[in-house]
This record gives structure tokens, sequence and C-alpha cells, in this order.
């Protein structure tokens, strides 16, 4: 049966079943994102936004990443990420240095205390990943879930298009 055929009223369409799943999935993905994202603000003193961008920050290593690189990271504008790391460099997390391949360019990388809030909070993150994330899944789902998250992600990021 064709799908749209299926939804002929608000009813049916709110109890759609792939209608219903991608709710609950967006659902679930807002209340973590607020559950972990507060933690993150309330022990570490930093935004989940924040600290997504010490563990690209962190995963480039030396000698840093361009503010474009950042932003295709982030799913920013190149002017989000500016402001992003303009408040991170204020936060002493972050400085800029001349990139070695492009006089005009900077490259930001992690300072000390960067790197230091980097460990601090994903430790923090993890053990709230474990606690809301992992913990109230069937010990014979988890790999399965996690590999299907995958799939998703990238199938996802594939279709956006990149940052010029």
């Amino acid at each position: 049966m064709d799908e749209e055929a299926e939804i002929g009223t608000a009813k049916e369409a709110a109890d759609h079943e792939l209608i219903l799943a991608f709710g609950r999935l967006q659902g679930a993905a807002n209340r973590l994102e607020y559950i972990l994202g507060r933690a993150l603000e309330v022990e570490c003193g930093v935004s989940h936004l924040v600290f997504e961008a010490l563990l690209i920050l962190g995963r480039a290593g030396e000698p840093g990443l361009s503010m474009r690189a950042i932003a295709q990271e982030q799913v920013l504008t190149t002017g989000g990420a500016t402001r992003l790391v303009d408040r991170m460099e204020t936060a002493g997390l972050v400085t800029r240095a001349e990139s070695p391949d492009d006089r005009r360019g900077k490259l930001v990388r992690l300072t000390p205390l960067g790197e230091e809030t980097a460990v601090r909070a994903a430790r923090v993150h993890l053990e709230n990943i474990k606690r809301y994330f992992v913990e109230p899944l069937p010990v014979a789902d988890r790999e399965r879930f996690a590999e299907d998250l995958r799939i998703l992600s990238h199938t996802a990021r594939d279709v956006l298009p990149r940052l010029p």
C-alpha cells in the first residue's frame, strides 16, 4: 500500500508508525541533549556546543583547525564558528595562531586549560552517556543500536552541502 494513501486525516498522520518513531528519536535526542548538556554546564562550566568544539580541536591536534573546518564539523556558518571561538578564546580554552600554509589564515588550537577542560568534561559526559544512553537499553541491542546511529548520522551528513 502507498504510504501517502495511509494518511487521510490528522489523526492518521499523528499515529503513523514512522512519524511516531522519528518523533521518539527526536524527543529522546532533545531530552538527552538537555540532561547531558546541563551536566556539562553545572559540573564543568561549558556548554555542550563548546564541549563539542573542544573535542573537534582535540581530535585535530597540532597545528590546529581553520575556522572553516570548525564550522563544517559543527554544522555552523563561519560567522557562528567565529563567535563560538571568540567566546572560547575569552575563556582561555583556545588560542589562534598563524597558519603555516596560509599567511592570511589563522588556526585554532587548544590551550592547556582547553585540554584540561576537554578531559574533565569528557569524563563527566561519558558517565552520563552510560547512565542515560546505554544502561536503559538491553545489553544484546547496544552494539547494533550504536551502528544504526552511525549509519543514520553519516547518511544525513552526506546529504548536507559542504561549505565552500
